[in-house]
């Protein structure tokens, strides 16, 4: 049997034990979704959403690309935001990375790998803020560690500079904003920030004008 003939079978299993736990499961979700969380995550595929949080289809909006990062020129990107925030209005957003990223430790070095050499750039530059910490590190893994969580934070911080976070928390007062690492070794998510939905958090060079928020149908 093939990977891909094993994927199959595999998903025939879980629909029918699915429906043998719950005939109404997929009836639900086929209804609706109402998640409350939007997850911004790893691509990296020991890093799934919902089985780290132990939740069920529906429950989380899921976005995901290598290392975790909130690019303002990322359609994709700001396309799953602007849905997420404003259509299913969720109320919590989770930025996720994971101690151990490739993404992370190939930013640290000076490799050439093609056409992911400009996404790697986004996480140089959040390196290159915190170059003194990082450089006086020794050990490789507690370096690379370090970067992955300086990262989250500033990816939170990146979220918080747009103009679909800034006019939902102008209009809602939601959603707040976590950045999370998990540890690939014991399944442990580490908590490094919360920010709460109040625009004195994002520092005033990237506030935008309130009148010119509300007026702005995007």
């Amino acid at each position: 049997m093939s990977p891909y003939e094993k994927l199959l079978l595999q998903n025939k299993a879980w629909s029918e034990e699915k429906i043998r736990t719950d005939k109404d499961f997929f009836n639900r979700l086929a209804y609706q979704q109402k998640p409350k969380f939007l997850w911004i995550g790893c691509s990296d595929s020991r890093v799934p959403a919902n089985e780290i949080t132990g939740t069920d289809p529906g429950e989380i909006f899921v976005h995901r690309n290598i290392a975790n990062m909130v690019v303002h020129t990322d359609l994709n990107l700001l396309s799953v935001l602007q849905y997420a925030v404003d259509v299913l209005k969720v109320e919590h957003i989770i930025v996720c990375g994971h101690y151990g990223c490739g993404g992370i430790e190939a930013a640290l070095g000076h490799n050439h790998y093609g056409l992911i050499n400009k996404w790697l750039r986004n996480i140089k530059e959040v390196y290159k803020m915190y170059q003194t910490e990082i450089d006086a590190i020794e050990d490789h893994t507690t370096k690379v560690n370090r970067l992955v969580e300086l990262n989250v934070m500033e990816q939170c911080q990146d979220l918080m500079k747009t103009s679909i976070i800034q006019k939902a928390w102008l209009i809602r007062k939601a959603p707040h904003i976590y950045g999370w690492a998990y540890g690939l070794n014991n399944g442990l998510v580490n908590e490094l920030i919360k920010l709460e939905p109040n625009l004195d958090n994002v520092h005033p060079i990237f506030r935008l004008d309130h009148d010119q928020l509300l007026a702005d149908p995007i």
